[in-house]
């Protein structure tokens, strides 16, 4: 039974409001969709990022994993994720045009107005930079008619844009109001790209920030990459990038982002353990942020009066 945030218990005002901010991933649990929403909203969550898998995969079909995420009041951070589809050329390239298109429609449909892309890592693709900007400019104006933005999202594995600062540079060549930049704390600590360089990004087209830590300081190759951010991510405040990630949103705060925060967290682990346990993590998490790190709940000294 899909409860709306609002009917849940358990979870205090105070909690809900502290962590309004944020949102979890249907990808870090396992189980059907209705309960992965249950269990993200009974944890005091009003937003869940969706991902196509969950909802192409619905033993009833798509039209109903649609119903389902709509009874249960969460709102849609966003939508992911289409692959590999700038820099192609040919067949390879209007192949994935058609891909782009369903995703979008899907998007659409879940009332998502983010779809999130992430940089290619095939063989085939282009290097060359206004040609990647160009194919994210064409995945952008194909997008406009639906109120959708494009989020655009370096891995940082990705074969010619892996670093953050290199998505900006394909995004500020595309020159479209609704193709903006999505940041990934794994692949800004794996990559090591300084924070400085946030500094040249336009905060109203950051559409998207997830949120994941990890156990290990170093991951120098794609592959060690790739294996950790697929299997073993884990919530904010877990692994050892605390500050790096307190130094992140802290930077983000300061240049004026005021959108969501996704926990992007894979964990091979967590899918074997009950969901309640999961979301519970994930809350303390939020907290952390919100009260320790952010300090959203903090008395504004310098609004008080002395009498």
């Amino acid at each position: 039974m899909i409860r709306s945030p609002s009917a849940s218990s358990g979870v205090s005002s105070r909690v809900r409001q502290s962590i309004r901010s944020f949102g979890m991933d249907t990808i870090t649990l396992a189980g059907p969709l209705s309960a992965k929403l249950d269990a993200i909203s009974e944890a005091g969550f009003s937003q869940v990022m969706l991902k196509a898998n969950d909802l192409v995969g619905h033993p009833s079909g798509f039209e109903a994993a649609v119903a389902e995420f709509k009874a249960s009041g969460l709102r849609g951070t966003g939508f992911q994720v289409l692959r590999d589809f700038e820099g192609l050329s040919g067949d390879l390239h209007a192949y994935k045009v058609d891909i782009a298109k369903s995703m979008l429609e899907m998007c659409a449909a879940l009332g998502c107005d983010v779809l999130l892309a992430c940089s290619s890592t095939s063989t085939h693709a282009s290097e060359d930079r206004d040609h990647i900007a160009r194919d994210l400019r064409k995945l952008a104006m194909l997008a406009i008619p639906y109120g959708i933005k494009i989020a655009y999202e370096a891995l940082s594995w990705g074969r010619h844009i892996n670093e953050f600062s290199d998505a900006w540079d394909v995004i500020s060549r595309g020159d479209c109001p609704n193709l903006g930049i999505g940041l990934d704390s794994f692949h800004i600590f794996a990559s090591k790209t300084p924070l400085e360089e946030l500094n040249f990004i336009a905060p109203h087209q950051i559409f998207l920030v997830q949120l994941a830590d990890f156990m290990w300081q170093e991951t120098p190759t794609f592959e060690e990459r790739r294996t950790t951010a697929r299997t073993f991510r884990v919530f904010p405040g877990e692994g050892v990038h605390s500050a790096d990630l307190k130094a992140l949103v802290l930077k983000l705060e300061a240049l004026g982002y005021n959108g969501d925060y996704s926990f992007e967290v894979f964990n091979d682990d967590y899918q074997q353990m009950p969901l309640q346990t999961v979301t519970a993590r994930a809350r303390k998490s939020a907290l952390w942020l919100a009260d320790d790190v952010m300090q959203l709940n903090a008395p504004d000294i310098h609004g008080m009066r002395l009498r």
